[in-house]
């Protein structure tokens, strides 16, 4: 088929395989290009098929060798409708890294059920006996709780009162005003119960039960801290809430794992275009004002540049975890320094939607949000037929993962 980008309102309901494949290789580039880094020997990843996730998985396999299971959920294509964007970024992975002679399986399924964590549980056992390293990485609007069975919803919401702030809807080139009502207790509690830290806690202690953990394990987090132009729907909204639990988390399972000699930690990082950011109001303005500032700079980052001074800096040093005073490891620092920030605010109010190209990167926005799906992809024919159906080559189910059991 001819595959198009079909955009309805933030999300892009078809992804162009070639495209996603010609992304994950030009990640897969930078990080041979900036060398060897000496890390972690066997890495899970858990949310490995798009944005952090997918960089983190890049940088571990590409730059410091490292083996690693991939966890998803991802739909692939059928006869009427192309794959999901991570699905093709997965066989993509996949591909590469087996082509250089490393290891990578891949498990797609729910990953706040049982069923999978304990599906990745026997991998690691069979094929790794411990692990070293795990990424929790996870973007998911829904969850279902694995114990209770209770269906929890996030909301993008403030707290205490009536937000109102202009926004962009960045593919009409409009500036507009935006005013979202508060949330209530049922819908905070919600946000946090998905998006917080209690499942990335129940996969810590599932491993540790199963004695899959390696001494000296780590476990790290992501989260996002943002300007004060944003607080109101991240920071202190419903999703501030959430990465505060996480926060909370990642204290609680370091004394844990003080044991093993191991560390949780939460990295805060720097504002990029994602399919879970670009559903946040207000958001997509920032970033696009943010990018311009940056690339003017010369300090402007994408995940794997980000994810890539993570390992290099902290994952892969030889001294301790460098935080900050609340005990962040901070890689959205360029995006914070003083300077950067302060000519956001200037440009802020004076951005409406007859000078959005001059005061804003909306373009870059745009191009990056494309990219997502494998669209503006230089090198690809988008007017050839290609085939939709793509396999992803290690794609483990519960019948090839011997000894693998449902539990819970």
């Amino acid at each position: 088929m001819i595959i198009q980008p079909k955009i309805r309102g933030f999300i892009c309901t078809t992804a162009h395989p070639e495209g996603c494949s010609r992304v994950v290789e030009e990640q897969i580039q930078y990080v041979k290009r900036k060398g060897r880094l000496t890390g972690p020997k066997n890495v899970l990843v858990i949310g490995a098929s798009t944005g952090y996730g997918l960089a983190s998985r890049i940088v571990a396999t590409f730059g410091a060798g490292s083996k690693t299971i991939g966890v998803f959920f991802e739909k692939e294509a059928d006869e009427k409708r192309t794959a999901s964007p991570g699905w093709y970024n997965s066989a993509a992975f996949e591909k590469y890294a087996h082509r250089d002679g490393h290891y990578a399986k891949s498990i797609n399924g729910d990953a706040f059920s049982q069923k999978i964590k304990s599906h990745a549980a026997e991998l690691i056992r069979n094929d790794f006996g411990k692990v070293d390293l795990i990424i929790y990485s996870l973007a998911s609007p829904r969850r279902v709780h694995p114990v209770t069975g209770q269906v929890f919803s996030s909301v993008l919401k403030p707290i205490g009162q009536t937000f109102t702030s202009k926004s962009i809807d960045a593919f009409r080139g409009e500036v507009k005003e935006i005013t979202i009502e508060p949330a209530n207790e049922e819908e905070i509690a919600s946000t946090v119960a998905v998006m917080g830290g209690e499942d990335w806690e129940m996969w810590i202690d599932y491993l540790a039960k199963e004695n899959l953990l390696a001494d000296g394990v780590k476990t790290v987090a992501y989260s996002y801290v943002g300007p004060e132009l944003t607080h109101a729907i991240y920071k202190d909204g419903t999703i501030g809430k959430a990465k505060e639990h996480l926060k909370l988390t990642a204290d609680k399972l370091d004394k844990k794992l003080k044991d093993i000699y191991g560390r949780a930690i939460v990295s805060v990082d720097k504002a990029v275009v994602t399919q879970a950011s670009a559903a946040i109001p207000v958001v997509p303005l920032y970033i696009s004002i943010l990018f311009k500032v940056m690339k003017e700079k010369g300090t402007h980052e994408g995940c794997i540049e980000q994810m890539y001074r993570l390992f290099h800096d902290h994952l892969c040093a030889s001294s301790s975890l460098s935080t900050d005073q609340e005990g962040y490891i901070r890689i959205d620092d360029l995006e914070m320094q003083e300077d950067v920030q302060q000519k956001v605010m200037e440009l802020w109010p004076m951005v409406i939607s007859e000078n959005l190209a001059q005061y804003t990167d909306v373009k870059g926005y745009c191009d990056e949000f494309y990219r997502l799906f494998g669209f503006n992809v230089a090198g690809v024919n988008y007017d050839a037929e290609v085939d939709p159906v793509v396999t992803i080559p290690s794609l483990c189910t519960k019948q090839e993962i011997p000894g693998v059991k449902d539990a819970g």
